[in-house]
Formats: structure tokens, C-alpha cells, sequence
């Protein structure tokens, strides 16, 4: 069940009664909508807890999440337009008489609403309250669906599949470590996405004769959803032939203690099959509780955390998608006749469209199995297998698909209420897309569905803290493919989804209406739907097309008005007479103005229909970029409950933005790195300071002279970049208690800097959570004595990256001890540096480039660069001699890259010494350079260990 729209409308109306003094006029009206909200809360947990699965149930969600929401813009209404300016003292009441008709006017519009929505509550509570929740999914439809799919995926270990490729070395792996004797590891899981064949896989394991020879009891339980710990117990006592009719009558604590006494005794395996969450491995620990015993437990899971928490020495095979390669052979198993059969022939034309269509399965062993069952009861009928081809998604989710549909289903089953909306959101993003974490944090975070509530835990977590942990528990239950992690905190940085498991997604967005997805050929009927909330469009949509007055988030992923639709504005004429002239046409430049003008009043239709139309939006999200006309309208200004408002790489003739920005009181995040079509630098007026409640704070690239920036008042500000004492104030800093991540873009000045004794300074920012600073200046050089004190503020980065001159680097007790990354480029540092970054004690990865360092020589010593495991030098120009210690040196490197070094001499002699080396990288390098690492060069010895060695591009495999 989603309740998330319910915790944030109720958090709101606690939030207005806290903050607000008096609520005269409204207070009953408040009083009586939060306690219609919280009977509303209260059913949806009952029925959630009971997993009940009815049409009813999903239609009363879909009602409650509106109503909910219609309650949250009414209350946010009051709260901006009414209680914030009760606030103050005498002036403020004089202000307020000015307009105290006005305000009258609109507390009794606000009562009113208030008072429609708590009737159409009640109306719903008396037709929910007709109905027996305990009875819902059991004597209204039956199980409920979801106990039907975990029933339908029953294995049976006697039933191999003969259909199976590319598990040879996953088999050969999990089996060494099933009968190594002197592994201390007790439990192992086999974990991965739905249909992946981790089952599949399980039961070879199980029947392999290593494994039968080497166990002297083994036995197989299906887990699933519903863990009952009893029938758990009693199935694999059962298989050991142990339970006997008393056993049925024991007492479960003294059936454990008879489980767990036979595992100590003896060898056994136990493969516990479909085990989905931590909650039920703690239910059935007891039975497998031995310390000393050569038996051992395999698990497969979707859930990467059960190892972990089950057994701290545990193994973890993750299995993998298949190969094309794999994929193909498998599809070739299903959807053709056997190789051995009468007239063994497979057509040109359809080899080539099940080559073709085995690419949508992505992998997916259960896909493949079922899009080739499909195409086998259609073969040889080349006419039918192009009908398939035609639209292979949609004969995956007919009813030959429903299988495939309702594994993948059952992960979102065994979601919990928190984390449903946050899947559900995902829905928004197109397929393929890889989408930014802290993007994806920032609008979760931003619609509520990440509670600000939550914020209560431990010291420093806050609401994005919360949401990092939902989306890795995603990635956690196989529900997300990570596909980049940050380097120092190893968090999720960008992740995809698999194209079946978003086919998933969408589906139950839909089936709950939680968003809607436009584009031209559905736009037209945005026009017919008054009650869309989230509005996707991947492509060009006309946004006049979008008539939902309550629209709360619009989310754009391609141009405001691209090329082609900005053509069609001009009548044929007009553009014939445009193309087929030059410069030299005096009446060029009078249709020229002409069709700019016509552009531009299109562009101002768009933004102001968006504005004047859409007032309750939290989220606006443009993606596309590209032009967007004159100017930013100072009617943004309305749309007041903005909390997400990206504006990235959108271009405007004028460089100025509105004042009107300051009204965006409620803005947490606010990306500003707009283009300016006349001017490169973007002038940014004062207001921000009135937005309190900024999160993350995007800056443009370059502010022109005139903008300087009071931001001392943003005291939640996690995220800063391109800040610059040029445009801002240095001294706004320390107010940032909160801040995490600052990026500094260009000049960084400190005014009356005691640069004799920097100790002496106060500390230039006071935040104990900053993990990440950068500074970046292409044109100017910051005084090293300036660096020096802003790092001594920094005493708990982990991440440093210096994109300036500065010829000389800070010394060592300057730097963050907990440093985990560095990036240098463009210091033209004089001295050799490795001596005093090899001092820190963290550091995993060193990249030097462009002219990061300007001597001929650099040296690592004996027992420098203990935790470096990765190191890239590129584009030192002027190094000749690199030397490595053969004592001890860089003993965790894995990867060393060297680009575009081009009077390097030689690789250093120390390499031969560092075992550890994986992956060794050289591009752009002089023939000679080359031609000494590969294989026959005097340098190769140095290297011949490392098992992948990459000379621009030219892969040798060594091993």
C-alpha cells in the first residue's frame, strides 16, 4: 500500500501547528482532517499487513492518495499565504491590515476547501467501513495473487531443467566452497534478479556427485514469502528421514533443538530455497545454530543482505545476466527443432529475427526460455515469428508471458510500504536511462515520499540519508543494476533497470495510477484526464495539452520546443524564403526578426500557460536543455510549493533571471546552470537568501559582475556548487552547518587572511559532515596560503579534487586524514607530491593530470601509499623518471594508467614487486615507450604478471 501521500499530508498539518501560533479560523476544520487522514492511514496498515490483494483495496488507495494530496496543497496554502505572515510584530500587523480583506477572502476559500475534502473523507470512510478488512483477498477474490505466484513457482529438486547455458563455472565455483573442509564459511547464497536461474542453478549444485559424495545428508525446503518456520523445520527433517508423528506434536523449541543437534552431528546440506528477507532467516536460526559443524546451508535469495546477516564469514555468489552469446544458444534450445531432428534447417531470415529479438530479454534466462517457447509453437511459419518480432514486449506480457510477469511481480510483493513509492518512481525515467542517485534522492525526497519525519534518527541523518539507504536496499533485493559507485563512500552514484523489471514498474504505476507517462501519441488524452498528479514525457509533448490544475511534478526529457516543432510554427512561404536567401537580402533581415519574434512568442505561451495553469507543482524537471526563449517569466514566481526546480543547460536570450525567484520559499533544490544566449555569465539576483529551506544549490558556471549573493540564511544547505567569493561572500560559509558537498568555481579570496599564522584565522566553514570539496579555476591561481586554511576547515573530507594553479601543495598536516580520493590537474606543482600524499593513511585513488605536476622526477618510497589502489598519471609533460620502491610500496595497487606522458622514459622497476597489479593501461605514449612494455620489451618483466595489460587499445591477454 502506498501511504506515503497520507505520512506527508498529516506531517504537514503537524508541521502547521507547531510552527503557527494561532490557526483562529481554521483550527477545528485542521483538527477534524487530520483525524479523518489517520483512520485513513490506520485501515491502509491493516490491510497492507494482511497482504490483501483486492479491487476494492486498490481503487480506496488511489482515492485516499488523492484526497491526500488535495489536503496537503490546501494546508501548504494556508500555511504560505496566511499563518507565515501572522508572524512578527507590530510592523508586520501593520503590513497585514493593508490587506486584511484580502486575507478574509482567502482563509474563508481555504475553510471551505478544508470542509469539502473532510466530507468526501467521510463519504469514503463510510464505504471502506462496510467492508471487512480481515476477509478482503479470502472470501472476496480468493488468495490473494500474490500467494497464487509463490505457489505457481514451487520447484521440485528431482526436476532438472535440460534447457540450461553458461552455469559451468558458477557451478565448479559454489561447489569448491561447498566441500572445502577449511572454509570457515557456513552459509552461502546465490542471489540475482528474478528468472535469473538461481534456482536453476541451486538444484545442480544439489544433484552434482561431488556434492551428494561429499554430504551424508542433504535436503531441499521451499522458503517463499510466507516463511512458516514449523513446516520449514518438519520438511527437512523429513528429508533426513528423522520426523517421526511425535516430532508433529513437539513443542517448536524442542523440533529446533532436534534439528539443530543432527546438523552438529553430522555433514549435511540444506538448501533453502526462495528465502526473501532477514526476518525470516532470524525465524529459522534456531534450528541452525551449531558453532561447531561440518554441515553447511545454501540459500537463494533476491536478497544480497540475508548472507551478511546469516553467516559474517558467508559467501555471496551474485549471479549474472547471460551473454549475447549465452543468450542466443539458449534461445536456439527452445525456439528451434533439434540439431539431431529430420531435415535440420534454420531459415536465413528467421535466424536473423531471433538474433534480433533475443536482445529485448536482455539477458534474462527466463525471458529467453519463455519468448522461445512462444516462437517454437509458431515455427517454421516465418509469417507468424514476424508478427512476434513486430512487438516482442507485448507476447511477453500476453498469457503465454504471465509466468515471466508474475516472478518479477513478486518482487514488488515483498516490498515493504516504504519503498513501494520509491520503486513506483522510478517509472518516471525513460528505458535504458541511467539515472543520477542524487537526482533521484533529491525528487524523492522533495514529493515526500522520503519523510522528513525520519530525519529523527541518528545524529546528522537526514531525509537524503534515509533515501540512500531505501535505494540500496533496492539494489540490495535485485530490483536496480548499479552501474557506477562513488569512490571514496562506495554509494550508489548511477543505476538502470532491467527493461522487464521497468516493464514491471510501469505496470503497477499504472494499475495505481501513480503517474502518467505522455508523448504524441497519448498527449491528446492528457487534455480528457482532470486528476493527473505526475506527468513523464519523454519526448516533445505540447504542454497546453495537460489540463490538471493539480498537477504536483512534470518531469521533461527532451527540448522545450525542439527544432522541428519551432519549423512547423512558419508557414511554408516564409521558410522556403529563409533558406533559399543570404546575408546580402535586405529582406533577410526583415524576416529574420520576424521569425525570432514568432519563436519567442511561442516560447513565452509555453511558459506561460506552465505557470499560470500547473500553481500546485513541487517538481519541475527539464532534462532536454536547449533553448527557451527570452527569458525566464517572472511569473515563476506563482507556482509557490516548488521544492524541485531544475533548470540545467536551458538556453535564454537574456542573461538576467526574474526576482520573482525569491517567492519559491519551499525550494530544496534549485539548479540554476542555465546558458545565456547573449552573455556566458548568468546574473543571479539576491533572493536566495529568503529560501530557507534549500537542500541543494546550483550555481551557474559564471555570474556576471553585478550578482553577489547573500547565503548565509541557508542553513540546511547540503549540496553547493559553483560557489566563488566573487560573487558570494566567504563568510557565509560557517553558517552552513549542514553542508556535504562544497564545489568551488573560480577566484576563492579570504579577506584579512593572517597568512603568517593560519592557526590564528576562525575556521572557514563549520560543517563536520563536509565528505567533498572541489576547487576549479581555468583562468586565475589561489593563494597556497588560502588552500591551506580552507583545507584545515576540512578536516573530514574524503574526496579532494584541485583543478587550479598552485604551484606549491599544502603541506601534510593540512590534509584530511580520511582522504579516500584526489584529483590534481592543472597545479603545476614544483615539487614532487607523492611524498607528502603518501602519508595518507586512506587513500585509495591518486589521478595527476595535465600538468598536475611539472618536475622531471617523482619518486614513491618503501611503504608509501598503503591503501592506493588505483593510480593515473596523464599529461605530465615534462616527467622523465618515475621510481617505485622495492620495498613495499603501493602494496594494494590494482590499476595503473599512464596517458599521454610524454618524455617518460621507462616504467619503473619497483612494479615487478607489486603483486597486487590488474590492469595495466597505457595510451598516447611514444613508440619507444611502447614498444619497451609489450611482451619482448626490456619493460615487460617488470609487468609480465599483471593479467591485463592495455597498450592504446591493443588488449594483450598475459595469463
Amino acid at each position: 500500500m502506498d501511504f506515503s501521500a497520507v505520512s506527508y499530508a498529516l506531517e504537514t498539518i503537524d508541521k502547521l501547528t507547531q510552527e503557527v501560533t494561532s490557526l483562529w479560523g481554521v483550527d477545528e476544520q485542521v483538527g477534524g482532517l487530520a483525524s479523518e487522514l489517520r483512520w485513513m492511514q490506520s485501515f491502509l496498515k491493516v490491510a497492507d499487513a494482511r497482504k490483501v490483494d483486492h479491487e476494492v483495496i486498490r481503487t480506496t488507495v488511489v482515492e485516499i492518495r488523492e484526497l491526500a494530496y488535495d489536503a496537503e496543497d490546501v494546508i501548504e496554502t494556508f500555511s504560505i499565504k496566511v499563518a507565515s505572515k501572522r508572524k512578527g510584530g507590530f510592523s508586520n500587523c501593520i503590513k497585514r491590515s493593508a490587506c486584511f480583506l484580502k486575507e478574509g477572502c482567502l482563509l474563508h476559500q481555504i475553510k471551505s476547501e478544508i470542509e469539502k475534502i473532510t466530507a468526501r473523507i467521510k463519504v469514503l470512510t463510510r464505504q471502506l467501513k462496510t467492508y471487512d478488512v480481515s476477509k478482503l483477498g479470502v472470501d472476496g477474490e480468493g488468495p490473494s495473487s500474490s500467494t497464487e505466484r509463490r505457489e505457481a513457482r514451487r520447484p521440485y529438486p528431482h526436476v532438472m531443467d535440460d534447457n540450461i547455458v553458461g552455469l559451468g563455472k558458477d557451478i565448479e565455483k559454489l561447489v569448491s566452497v561447498l566441500v572445502d573442509e577449511e572454509s570457515e564459511c557456513k552459509v552461502l547464497s546465490i542471489c540475482g534478479m528474478g528468472g535469473l536461474g538461481k534456482t536453476t542453478l541451486a538444484k545442480k549444485i544439489y544433484s552434482q556427485s561431488q556434492v551428494v559424495g561429499h554430504f551424508k545428508h542433504l535436503a531441499w525446503v521451499y522458503v517463499s514469502q510466507n516463511c512458516q518456520k514449523r513446516k520449514v523445520w518438519e520438511d527437512i527433517l523429513s528429508d533426513f528421514n528423522l520426523l517421526s508423528e511425535a516430532d508433529k506434536k513437539m513443542k517448536v523449541e524442542k523440533l529446533a533443538e532436534k534439528l539443530s543437534s543432527f546438523l552438529e552431528e553430522n555433514k549435511c546440506l540444506v538448501v533453502l530455497d526462495d528465502i526473501w528477507n532477514t526476518e525470516s532467516w532470524d525465524s529459522l536460526k534456531p534450528a541452525f545454530s551449531a558453532r561447531e559443524t561440518r554441515s553447511k546451508i545454501l540459500l537463494t535469495s533476491r536478497n544480497k543482505e540475508i548472507v551478511s546477516h546469516a553467516d559474517s564469514k558467508g559467501f555471496l555468489y551474485e549471479l549474472q545476466y547471460l551473454n549475447y552469446k549465452q543468450s542466443w544458444e539458449l534461445f536456439q534450445k527452445i525456439a528451434f527443432p533439434p540439431t539431431n531432428s529430420p531435415g535440420y534447417k534454420i531459415d536465413a531470415k528467421m535466424k536473423e529475427l531471433g538474433e534480433e529479438m533475443v536482445k529485448h530479454c536482455a539477458g534474462l534466462p527466463l525471458a529467453i526460455i519463455i519468448l522461445g517457447g512462444i516462437l517454437a509453437t509458431k515455427y517454421p511459419s516465418l509469417t507468424e515469428w514476424l508478427k512476434v518480432s513486430a512487438n516482442v514486449k507485448s507476447y511477453l506480457n500476453n498469457d503465454k508471458g504471465e509466468v515471466l510477469r508474475d516472478v518479477l511481480a513478486l518482487s514488488y510483493d515483498d516490498l515493504p510500504p516504504y519503498l513501494r513509492p520509491c520503486f513506483l518512481y522510478l517509472s518516471h525515467f525513460p528505458e535504458d536511462y541511467e539515472i543520477p542517485a542524487d537526482r533521484l534522492i533529491q525528487l524523492w525526497v522533495a514529493e515526500g515520499i522520503v519523510s522528513s519525519k525520519q530525519e529523527e534518527g541518528e545524529e546528522g541523518q537526514v531525509a537524503e540519508d534515509v533515501a540512500e539507504g531505501y535505494l540500496l536496499e533496492l539494489a540490495e533485493r535485485c530490483m536496480i543494476q548499479v552501474r557506477e559507485r562513488d569512490i571514496a563512500t562506495l554509494k550508489i552514484r548511477s543505476f538502470q533497470m532491467h527493461d522487464l523489471m521497468r516493464d514491471v514498474c510501469l505496470s503497477k504505476a499504472k494499475q495505481q495510477k501513480f503517474l502518467y507517462i505522455a508523448d504524441q501519441s497519448n498527449a491528446c488524452q492528457l487534455s480528457t484526464i482532470g486528476r493527473v498528479r505526475r506527468v513523464s514525457a519523454h519526448k516533445f509533448i505540447p504542454l497546453q495539452c495537460i489540463k490538471s490544475p493539480r498537477l504536483r511534478s512534470l518531469l521533461l526529457f527532451d527540448e522545450l520546443l525542439p527544432d522541428e516543432e519551432q519549423a512547423n510554427i512558419f508557414p511554408l512561404t516564409m521558410q522556403s524564403y529563409f533558406e533559399n536567401h543570404d546575408f546580402d537580402n535586405p529582406l533577410y533581415w526583415f524576416v529574420a526578426p520576424l521569425m525570432l519574434s514568432v519563436v519567442f512568442t511561442k516560447f513565452r505561451g509555453i511558459w506561460k500557460y506552465m505557470f499560470n495553469n500547473f500553481n500546485f507543482l513541487r517538481v519541475l524537471d527539464y532534462e532536454g536543455g536547449g533553448e527557451a526563449g527570452c527569458k525566464l517569466p517572472n511569473d515563476i514566481g506563482k507556482l509557490i510549493h516548488l521544492r524541485f526546480l531544475r533548470l540545467r543547460d536551458l538556453e535564454f536570450l537574456s542573461s538576467k533571471l526574474p526576482s520573482s525567484l525569491g517567492n519559491l520559499r519551499c525550494l530544496q533544490t534549485l539548479d540554476l546552470r542555465i546558458e545565456g544566449g547573449c552573455s556566458n555569465s548568468i546574473h543571479v539576483p539576491n533572493v536566495l537568501w529568503r529560501m530557507q529551506q534549500l537542500r541543494h544549490l546550483y550555481l551557474p558556471e559564471e555570474c556576471n559582475r553585478k550578482t553577489k549573493l547573500k547565503l548565509g540564511t541557508l542553513r540546511n544547505l547540503q549540496t553547493l556548487v559553483n560557489f566563488n567569493t566573487k560573487n558570494c561572500y566567504v563568510k557565509d560559509l560557517i553558517n552552513m552547518t549542514n553542508i556535504r558537498e562544497l564545489e568551488i568555481r573560480g577566484p576563492f579570496n579570504i579577506e584579512d587572511c593572517n597568512t603568517g599564522e593560519l592557526d590564528k584565522n576562525p575556521p572557514i566553514i563549520h560543517s563536520k559532515y563536509l565528505h567533498s570539496l572541489s576547487i576549479i579555476n581555468e583562468e586565475g591561481i589561489i593563494d597556497p596560503r588560502h588552500l591551506a586554511h580552507l583545507l584545515l576547515s576540512c578536516e573530514n573530507i574524503s574526496k579532494l579534487r584541485l583543478d587550479v594553479e598552485i604551484r606549491r601543495l599544502p603541506e601534510y598536516h593540512y590534509l584530511s586524514s580520511n582522504l579516500a580520493y584526489i584529483k590534481l590537474r592543472r597545479c603545476k606543482l614544483e615539487e614532487d607530491p607523492m611524498p607528502t600524499l603518501a602519508e595518507l593513511p586512506y587513500l585509495s585513488m591518486l589521478e595527476l593530470h595535465e600538468e598536475a605536476f611539472i618536475g622531471k622526477e617523482m619518486f614513491c618510497s618503501g611503504q608509501a601509499f598503503a591503501k592506493l589502489e588505483s593510480l593515473s598519471l596523464k599529461g605530465l609533460n615534462f616527467l622523465e623518471e618515475w621510481k617505485v620502491s622495492e620495498e613495499g610500496a603501493m602494496p594494494c595497487l590494482r590499476r595503473l594508467e599512464i596517458e599521454n606522458c610524454i618524455q617518460l622514459k621507462k616504467l619503473p622497476d619497483g612494479l615487478r614487486f607489486i603483486a597486487t597489479l590488474q590492469e595495466l593501461k597505457i595510451e598516447s605514449m611514444p613508440t619507444t615507450f611502447k614498444d619497451k612494455v609489450e611482451e619482448g620489451g626490456e619493460d615487460f618483466c617488470k609487468v609480465r604478471h599483471v593479467p591485463s595489460i592495455i597498450v592504446d587499445a591493443r588488449f594483450s591477454s598475459i595469463l
